[in-house]
């Protein structure tokens, strides 16, 4: 596990000097578009009438001198100076005759195979470039179209880095296959900020310093749409006395409750009106009944008095 750690930020230190983006003098001054040949078998040009290791490949012009790979996206430069780390692999194998300058050190190599970078660069570039020289060749990618159009620029009419950019946006619509070619494209097409330095560009995305992935996950975050803030638990209310009524609440329920109360008295004055007659009527009956028992015994001394 320690391995793998140490070696991911190897990786890391290393991706983030991968190519510096400033004009460099590598002694190479072509003064005009050259003439590339399409190498059998690989999706790369070479430059045969050149006396330089000039190639051509996924959009970019690549050269090889003083053990050192450069890239461009115009013939001629401002070239960038990339680390053997992160030279594209179908670059790596072009066969050693394809080289128009070969180095001392290729002497003795196969002239049909690749040069011998493990051999060359080293144990730990063999490590990280694992599986460079094997690939299934009846699957290699097409080779991309040269940009012709760069024919018409050269001498005094050969223009800027600025100038570049736009005539390329213009005049070449091919896309990268390969991932370095496409993370480069699409930082040559991103504008530079006055305060950005040019000395260094990072490759690939995943190298990126740590300042610019937390500025990027910002950027994220603010893309995002926002939640609404969750109701806060409202805490219970504290139970309020009852408040006694003023005297002119008092007031006011009284004269409200005033129709209520003669209503009430209506319906019974009606009620006693409609029991009188019957009241009445009860009395009479009951004073019938009882008005001759009472004359039955008041009769009785008198005859009593009588007899005696």
């Amino acid at each position: 596990m320690r391995k793998i750690l140490l070696a991911l930020c190897l990786m890391v230190g290393t991706a983030t000097s991968a190519i510096a983006a400033v004009s460099i003098n590598i002694g190479i001054n072509l003064g005009s578009y050259p003439d590339f040949v399409a190498i059998p078998g690989y999706p790369v040009y070479y430059a045969p009438r050149l006396d330089a290791n000039v190639f051509f490949y996924d959009g970019f012009y690549w050269v090889y001198s003083d053990d050192r790979w450069y890239s461009s996206s115009w013939y001629d430069g401002p070239w960038d100076d990339v680390d053997a780390y992160f030279v594209p692999l179908f670059l790596l194998r072009v066969p050693v005759r394809y080289y128009r300058r070969p180095p001392s050190y290729f002497r003795g190599w196969l002239s049909d195979a690749p040069p011998r970078w493990g051999e060359h660069w080293g144990r730990g570039w063999e490590q990280r470039r694992r599986g460079w020289d094997q690939w299934n060749r009846a699957s290699a990618p097409r080779p991309a179209p040269l940009p012709a159009y760069q024919r018409n620029y050269s001498g005094d009419r050969y223009p800027r880095a600025e100038q570049q950019r736009a005539l390329r946006e213009q005049n070449y619509r091919y896309q990268p296959r390969d991932a370095i070619n496409r993370d480069r494209e699409r930082q040559q097409q991103a504008p530079r900020s006055p305060q950005q330095s040019p000395r260094q560009i990072e490759t690939p995305r995943q190298a990126m310093p740590q300042r610019d992935r937390n500025q990027e996950q910002q950027r994220d975050r603010a893309q995002q749409p926002q939640q609404a803030p969750r109701a806060q638990p409202q805490a219970p209310r504290a139970e309020q006395p009852a408040q006694q009524p003023s005297s002119q609440q008092r007031d006011r329920g009284a004269t409200t409750r005033q129709p209520e109360r003669s209503h009430d008295t209506q319906q019974q004055q009606q009620q006693q009106q409609r029991q009188q007659p019957q009241q009445t009527q009860q009395r009479g009956n009951d004073r019938g009944n009882g008005g001759g028992k009472d004359e039955r015994k008041q009769d009785k001394p008198k005859e009593d008095k009588r007899d005696r």
